[in-house]
């Protein structure tokens, strides 16, 4: 079925025949695309939606076969380079599934990976600058901790965000108290990792939270939620919490 999506794709770019949106397409325009249906790929899951999770991993797919196949306008690579390079990727990933023996660990040979293909020998190279703030922190934490720069138990971590909590009532202009909201929420990070939660899903089901018990709010109220004040919509949210524990 992929050949099929493949050719679909290769109608869409036609340069006389095809679609103009898609022909006019580049790698940077269809990136933001491939991010947003990674995101949706997410709600689908955390809403155990299953019949949702089939649509959206075909998007996601499309998006994969859309930028193989731009390359392979340009001569760069094709969609059968991409499905053999990931294949080389995890037998070479898992030798201990694949070959005969006990091989290193899975970060390790990312690690040797990453040094074989960069001059930059740093344990935090490689980490995309274009990942969301909160996952990039994550990860440049956890690069960090395999070199042992990291807290021994939570607690360390715990006090960490006391500190920049304290630094950030203390910030005396708006670019200070800038700098210092930015390391509270690296700190927060740091600690959510310790203590072993993934701090994305967490402030993933906070916002669904939120936006559920924000909408039970406008129901109870009606149109007149947003003349109410600010007393009364903390009185709506005290029963809407109430009901939903």
């Amino acid at each position: 079925m992929i050949e099929r999506l493949r050719d679909i794709m290769a109608q869409l770019r036609h340069p006389q025949t095809g679609c103009p949106w898609d022909i006019k397409q580049n790698f940077r325009t269809i990136a933001p695309y491939t991010i947003e249906e990674a995101y949706e790929v997410a709600e689908a899951i955390e809403r155990k939606d299953m019949a949702a999770l089939r649509d959206e991993l075909g998007d996601l797919q499309l998006q994969v076969v859309y930028h193989a196949r731009m390359a392979e306008e340009i001569g760069a690579f094709d969609l059968e380079a991409v499905l053999e390079a990931i294949s080389d990727k995890m037998i070479r990933r898992h030798p201990h599934v694949f070959g005969d023996a006990p091989g290193p660990a899975w970060e390790d040979i990312k690690a040797a990976e990453r040094s074989a293909q960069s001059q930059d020998r740093s344990a935090i190279a490689g980490v995309a600058s274009a990942l969301p703030a909160l996952l990039r922190a994550e990860k440049l934490q956890k690069r960090a901790a395999r070199t042992g720069f990291d807290w021994p138990n939570p607690e360390g971590a715990k006090k960490k965000v006391e500190e920049e909590i304290a630094e950030v009532c203390e910030a005396v202009s708006d670019e200070h108290l800038f700098e210092e909201i930015g390391d509270l929420l690296f700190a927060v990070v740091n600690w959510s990792r310790k203590l072993g939660i993934d701090p994305e899903a967490a402030l993933r089901q906070a916002n669904a939270k939120f936006e559920q018990r924000f909408r039970a709010m406008e129901t109870m109220a009606g149109e007149a939620f947003a003349s109410l004040t600010l007393d009364e919509k903390e009185d709506l949210w005290a029963k809407v919490k109430m009901g939903q524990s």
